[in-house]
């Protein structure tokens, strides 16, 4: 350490000397006094550690505590912040799926502020069930006899399994032992909720006469899984869910059919492809039905099950359903994203998911012209930036063959040299910036789907901001 680093280091200001300075009495008034206290003293020891090492940086108080209140702003905010979503994928799951109706956040909001009759029954001035908010529309869209809600539906098929298979045998194609995001496994599922395993048929091909032949003392139910995230094709063969609802019940066996993601309406009105919805499977026969809230559906994270009377309470008396049950504000949420299905021809308005997913590709190709010119003289001479068709999808295991048209910018670097690290650094300064941009890199590319993009405005006003000359800029 040289003499003038020694004497830098010697001349630091005192924390109470720190304390005394106009930014640290504002930090003391947003964060509190022991939050500023450690912030001054860790800018301090920073300071320090960077005298030390040779380097010259602000000693006064004033440089200090202004530093320190810089970080105190930056610690304070939520780690869960808002994204541009510009990765093609709607109901993208790392990015928290789908997007909520407004009548769904003010109810929730409202639900947050004052006391609500949750189990309370003012009618009668007693005790009340808390699924009773959601019970009437979920029999009313769906055609069930009952419904019940759990925090989502891995929670819905285990809570199932465990009240109608624990000890017994479930019986399940083997071409439906699917496995989910986060490594969940139908099979493990089944173990943790007590039941065993009983596969029919193979990958490819599963035939009515397997089911049956399987079927027996031990079985507690018939389990058939809608394979949401993944098709097998060519030499296929498998039951379907009326056929095979027609055998269990001959049986008297339960058949379950978890449909993962689950929709209430026909997406084939706005032109994408026909999904099984919640009615469909009730009407072709099966004794529940289990499906997301947070998905096609576009309300929060939920797990429905809905279907036979009798074996809804059932479950409803399995003391793991309140382990598994849901808060005042996602039913006041979950209410009020149903009401929404009262209404089908207002559903592209009203709620955000099927709004997106409908967006014509030439009002998303009109917005992709538009924001070009500033995007392009924002990246300046190092990026080429063009208009390009895209192909977004639903996302969350809906439809995965299925694409829906889309448009965006598809940003390249202008040197061939380098090209890969230049992207990477690229999509780093999308992450930094206020609002974080998440992309996807495509064919040499970076991708900017904008298919969810609906504020054009906050999207260029965001992206003025981007620097590309910081700290992550390629050395």
């Amino acid at each position: 350490m040289t003499a003038e680093a020694d004497h830098r280091l010697r001349a630091l200001p005192s924390v109470d000397e720190v304390l005394k300075a106009e930014a640290a009495m504002l930090a003391v008034a947003r964060f509190g006094r022991p939050a500023a206290v450690i912030a001054v003293r860790q800018t301090l020891d920073a300071t320090r550690a960077a005298l030390r090492a040779g380097r010259a940086e602000p000693s006064q108080s004033d440089a200090i505590a202004s530093a320190a209140l810089a970080k105190l702003a930056v610690d304070a905010q939520s780690n869960l912040r808002p994204v541009f979503n510009l990765t093609g994928t709607v109901l993208h799951t790392n990015l928290g799926r789908a997007l909520i109706a407004e009548a769904a956040i003010e109810a929730a909001v409202a639900a947050m502020r004052s006391a609500v009759a949750l189990e309370f029954d003012l009618a009668s001035g007693k005790r009340g069930e808390r699924d009773d908010h959601l019970r009437g529309l979920l029999c009313e869209l769906t055609g069930a006899e009952d419904a019940t809600v759990v925090n989502n539906n891995a929670a819905a098929v285990l809570l199932v399994l465990n009240t109608l298979a624990k000890g017994r045998e479930a019986v399940v194609s083997r071409g439906e032992l699917i496995e989910i995001g986060g490594a969940f496994r139908m099979p493990d599922i089944m173990a943790r909720a007590g039941a065993k395993l009983k596969e029919v048929g193979t990958t490819n091909r599963t035939h009515l006469k397997d089911y049956l032949e399987a079927i027996g003392p031990r079985t507690g139910l018939v389990l058939k899984v809608h394979t949401s995230n993944y098709r097998i094709e060519g030499f296929t063969k498998e039951v379907g869910a009326r056929e095979l609802a027609a055998a269990t019940r001959e049986r008297n066996v339960p058949l379950v059919n978890d449909l993962g993601s689950g929709t209430l309406v026909d997406l084939s009105r706005w032109g994408l492809a026909h999904e099984p919805t919640v009615a469909e499977a009730i009407a072709d026969g099966a004794e529940l039905v289990t499906f997301s809230g947070d998905k096609l559906l576009g309300g929060p994270q939920a797990g429905f099950i809905v279907g036979r009377k009798a074996l809804i309470e059932k479950i409803n008396r399995n003391p793991m359903k309140r382990a598994l049950r849901v808060d005042k504000m996602r039913l006041a949420a979950l209410e009020a994203s149903l009401r929404l299905y009262r209404d089908p021809d207002r559903l592209a308005e009203q709620l955000p998911t099927i709004r997106l997913l409908a967006r014509p590709p030439s009002a998303i190709k009109s917005a992709a012209q538009r924001l070009l010119p500033t995007i392009a003289a924002k990246l300046g001479n190092s990026f080429t930036v063009e208009v390009v068709a895209c192909a977004s999808q639903i996302g969350s295991g809906a439809l995965p063959l299925e694409t829906v048209p889309s448009a965006g910018l598809a940003i390249r670097p202008s040197a061939a040299r380098g090209s890969g690290r230049a992207l990477e650094y690229l999509a780093a300064a999308l992450r930094h910036l206020p609002v974080p941009v998440i992309g996807r890199v495509e064919d040499g590319a970076h991708i900017l789907d904008l298919r969810c993009l609906e504020d054009e405005a906050a999207f260029a006003a965001n992206f003025a901001a981007l620097d590309l000359g910081g700290e992550h800029a390629p050395g």
